[in-house]
């Protein structure tokens, strides 16, 4: 399959149009959830009101947060998929770019020492564009996340040691939860990486910090982990906007790598409560939008 990459750079801006006004099916699920084992009554009516706003943002064709995000990309690309790497993300800058242009949205990128604006939503190593391969033949696939600055402003490593053990884990996780109260906008979505590198771990946490709700470690400790620390942090009072409650989090997802066997890194990303993500998959059949 050959890539029409001008259909590649439409989508790109569609992407992130759709992404910014539609919340994904899973996240509204997460919320309906939340409300139904809510004891608090303060937390309860703030779920209610964060519920409304969803769908009125959605029938008004409005925004779900005024924090248009630091744009990302992630594209996957399958077996037999012929494309010109530069190409493509020149087509996916060129797409973020039109979106912020043509739809007339916030643009939130600055350089960052002088703070100047493109108003574009595009700046150095902006937007973010993360490449895989995968087994899937003839399939490009494309998913835009806007990672609002709420969120991604409350982001941790600890370059931990064997020694500090599992429990260390848990333990600095459930510090971030607590130091971030609510400036996160929870419930949140918290992503833990652990293992790996420095930088591989930072990765890992924003991959778990973006990926939909439902979704498990399909590592068996990594989602042992998940269970644990999913329980815990709702037991930390944080609740919604951290005014209290239970619904601190919509989940805490895991993702693991191999380490050195003097180290154990540890990261925490967190997504905020609009947990926006879109995506389009590219076959020979045809494109399909998603999430």
């Amino acid at each position: 399959m050959k890539v029409d990459l001008k259909r590649v750079e439409e989508a790109a801006k569609e992407l992130y149009i759709r992404a910014l006004k539609r919340l994904p099916p899973d996240v509204k699920q997460g919320f309906d959830a939340l409300a139904a084992g809510e004891t608090d009554a303060g937390a309860k009516r703030m779920l209610g009101t964060m519920i409304r706003n969803i769908k009125v943002a959605e029938d008004t064709d409005n925004l779900l947060c005024q924090d248009t995000g630091i744009p990302i990309y992630n594209v996957w690309i399958g077996r037999g998929v012929e494309v010109d790497g530069v190409a493509l993300k020149q087509a996916i800058r060129t797409g973020c770019a039109r979106s912020t242009r043509e739809y007339s949205f916030r643009s939130s990128i600055v350089h960052p020492t002088t703070r100047v604006n493109a108003q574009d939503s595009t700046g150095r190593g902006v937007p973010v564009i993360h490449i895989d391969f995968t087994e899937e033949p003839e399939t490009l696939t494309l998913e835009m996340v806007p990672k609002g600055s709420g969120s991604e402003n409350n982001s941790w490593l600890k370059m931990a040691i064997p020694a500090d053990g599992v429990d260390a884990i848990k333990t600095f996780v459930v510090d971030c939860v607590l130091q971030a109260g609510g400036k996160t906008c929870p419930p949140t979505i918290v992503g833990v990486g652990v293992g790996g590198t420095a930088d591989l771990c930072v990765h890992l946490a924003k991959i778990a910090a973006t990926r939909p709700l439902g979704t498990h470690c399909d590592d068996a400790e990594g989602a042992k982990l998940e269970r644990a620390l999913s329980a815990a942090v709702n037991l930390l009072g944080v609740g919604p906007q951290g005014l209290g409650g239970d619904s601190t989090a919509f989940a805490v997802h895991v993702e693991t790598a191999a380490t050195h066997i003097t180290m154990n890194p540890v990261a925490v990303n967190m997504q905020c409560h609009s947990a926006r993500r879109a995506r389009a998959t590219f076959r020979p059949a045809g494109l399909e939008y998603g999430y």
